[in-house]
């Protein structure tokens, strides 16, 4: 049965840098002050047809291009879907500004028909697993699902939790942005150029990621002070406290780093956001969050050079393990059985291997 506000397309995805297995299907969600507005649930199409799925939530001037990391929870037995928000990557549509939403909670909408398809397809338990401004919705989402039987976890990968301001900085900065927000929503932040981030990643300039511009620009998507706005309203509410009901995995770079130009350490570090702004709200998303930094990364983990990203994957499988989710691989020796072989499990996650330490304070370094 197809979902209500669901339009199905069979095709794999167009103009982009997926090729098969990917399908792409289109959720119509009616208009808003803009128009017609869509999102897409992309799906591996070769991935199981049952059990446990991952859900992934991309970030603010972005999209999903990260084969890789399908095939990183494929290959531990879970089937994998990815959503473009409205006005994002595949979704955005002629009419529209791109990433513009007022609030947080106008991408509960797809989340909740997403979801739905998802389960309607076979798949009993959603693992969550969310980048960025995408980290931020998928907490607020989480928490008003409450005890929904089927969502089993959260993966958040520097999620957008908080801004690198004293509280007192916060609240003199913020108050104008919030006037701002309501009466001209639309205007925009001072342009600041390259998109430093952009600039490390993609293999047109210093990167090794292929992935379409428009959709994620090399001199960024501009800030609307409507959008700001709606993103301070949902951190306040996380900073108050919320009660995600389900394990959390927060993870961030090990450093940050302030840039306008592009250096060696630029690919070693966030240039986003501050890692430490986040950590400093991780403890109000539930009772359960484990954090963990990662040595070299950049602001998206999974974008990382070989190394950290590496260390990024395996500290999502020791999560993983010490969860239950997925269980150790048999081994023989010293050898490790094949993970592509054996679905739903691991190779050895111990800190001996791959240099992950668990502290008594819920995270862990990598």
């Amino acid at each position: 049965m197809v979902p209500e506000g669901h339009r199905g397309r069979n095709d794999t995805v167009p103009h982009d840098h997926l090729d098969d297995p990917y399908r792409a299907d289109t959720i119509d969600l009616g208009k808003d002050e803009e128009g017609p507005v869509v999102a897409t649930l992309i799906s591996r199409t070769d991935s199981p047809r049952n059990g446990h799925a991952v859900l992934y939530i991309h970030g603010f001037s972005d999209y999903f291009f990260h084969p890789h990391v399908a095939d990183h929870f494929v290959e531990r037995g879970y089937a994998f879907y990815a959503i473009d928000l409205r006005k994002a990557g595949r979704s955005v549509l002629p009419h529209q500004t791109p990433h513009y939403v007022r609030h947080v909670a106008q991408y509960f909408a797809e989340l909740d028909i997403a979801s739905r398809m998802i389960r309607n397809a076979g798949h009993d338990r959603i693992l969550v697993y969310a980048h960025s401004a995408g980290g931020l919705t998928a907490s607020l989402w989480a928490h008003r699902l409450g005890d929904a039987d089927w969502l089993q976890g959260l993966i958040l990968n520097s999620p957008f939790l908080g801004i690198d301001m004293s509280d007192t900085m916060l609240r003199l900065l913020m108050a104008p942005i919030d006037i701002a927000g309501l009466l001209v929503p639309r205007a925009a932040l001072p342009h600041k150029g390259v998109s430093v981030n952009v600039l490390g990643l993609h293999t047109d300039f210093r990167g090794e990621w292929d992935f379409n511009l428009d959709w994620k620009p090399y001199s960024g998507t501009p800030i609307r002070m409507g959008w700001l706005r709606g993103i301070r309203r949902a951190q306040r509410r996380v900073h108050r406290g919320l009660n995600v009901q389900v394990p959390v995995l927060v993870m961030v770079a090990k450093t940050s780093l302030r840039t306008r130009h592009w250096t060696s350490d630029s690919d070693a570090a966030d240039t986003v956001l501050n890692a430490d702004a986040i950590l400093r709200w991780s403890h109000k998303l539930g009772p359960e969050v484990a954090r963990a930094r990662i040595t070299g990364a950049r602001h998206d983990l999974a974008l990382s050079t070989k190394p950290a990203r590496a260390r990024f994957f395996a500290a999502i499988d020791a999560w993983l393990v010490e969860q239950g989710f997925v269980t150790p691989c048999p081994v023989d020796g010293d050898v490790e059985t094949d993970i592509a072989a054996t679905p739903r499990c691991v190779g050895d996650t111990g800190a001996a291997r791959i240099g992950v330490s668990h502290a008594s304070s819920g995270g862990f370094h990598a």
